[in-house]
């Protein structure tokens, strides 16, 4: 596994962030007006969230610095589901190859900075979610301002079940002030699957719709947006984020890559 730290600091004509390969195999950019599409790509190593996809994903959200006329961002998948969770076998590989853990805590980090990236960015971020929606899937969409589902959508926090600590990204406090500590509590400890009315209910979601008319939703959902002031849509967000981070004055979120490598070692140690 590598640690790629370079992002990209370039647009093409259209000003669209540039991915170096391979890491525009990993996320698809397209840019329609002021709206930029960016689409998770599993076909390179399935509906996870591995390095690659990380990596691409911060160099979009980095790039967006010279893209001053994009107000909206929709993250979706090309994939059977948006996100089935964090790659651990890359995790796995990484303790193998550096038992010290270094190389695994700066994978973990990677994400850290993806979804600070997504939560401190100028613009107005929709998921449009289908499909399965499972751990750090549903962390990185929880850090997404407004969530569009698909009403067969299934969701579930598996960590716990797997043995693991949900550490991720930042995923546990964000989804708390999102959601409330009680029902992300059940839900971390239980491990139980929820539907999209479920989601919805408990403010996961923000719309469903049937899945053939699940993008007509998002456009529903984006099209005022476009239609805002730049500003005033930057300066409302940063506003409703540090209100949301108020709520997590105690942000323990550095730490997720120290907890996640320091069990996945004891983990190894028993085998």
């Amino acid at each position: 596994m590598t640690d790629t730290t370079e992002t990209t600091e370039s647009t093409d004509t259209a000003g669209v962030p540039v991915l170096p390969a391979p890491l525009a195999d990993a996320v698809v950019v397209e840019r329609d007006g002021a709206a930029l599409h960016v689409r998770l790509n599993p076909a390179q190593q399935g509906d996870v969230l591995g390095t690659a996809a990380l990596d691409g994903l911060l160099a979009v959200l980095d790039g967006l610095h010279a893209c001053p006329g994009v107000r909206v961002l929709v993250l979706s998948s090309t994939g059977a589901d948006f996100s089935l969770g964090a790659d651990r076998t890359e995790y796995e590989e990484a303790l193998a190859a550096d038992a010290s853990g270094a190389a695994t805590r700066r994978a973990v980090d990677q994400a850290h900075r993806v979804c600070q990236a997504l939560e401190t960015t100028h613009v107005v971020s929709v998921a449009r979610l289908h499909g399965r929606v499972v751990g750090a899937g549903l962390g990185l969409a929880a850090y997404c301002d407004l969530r569009v589902g698909a009403d067969d959508c299934r969701f579930r926090m598996p960590e716990v079940a797997l043995g693991l600590p949900p550490a991720w990204g930042g995923a546990m406090g964000r989804l708390v002030s999102e959601a409330g500590v009680a029902r992300i509590r059940e839900l971390f400890l239980t491990c139980t699957e929820f539907d999209a009315q479920t989601a919805h209910r408990i403010g996961l979601l923000h719309k469903i719709a049937p899945p053939d008319q699940l993008d007509a939703e998002v456009a529903r959902v984006t099209r005022p947006l476009l239609r805002r002031d730049p500003a005033a849509l930057a300066l409302t967000r940063r506003m409703l984020a540090g209100y949301s981070r108020a709520d997590r004055a105690a942000d323990v979120s550095l730490l997720d890559s120290h907890i996640l490598t320091a069990h996945l070692q004891q983990m190894r140690g028993r085998e």
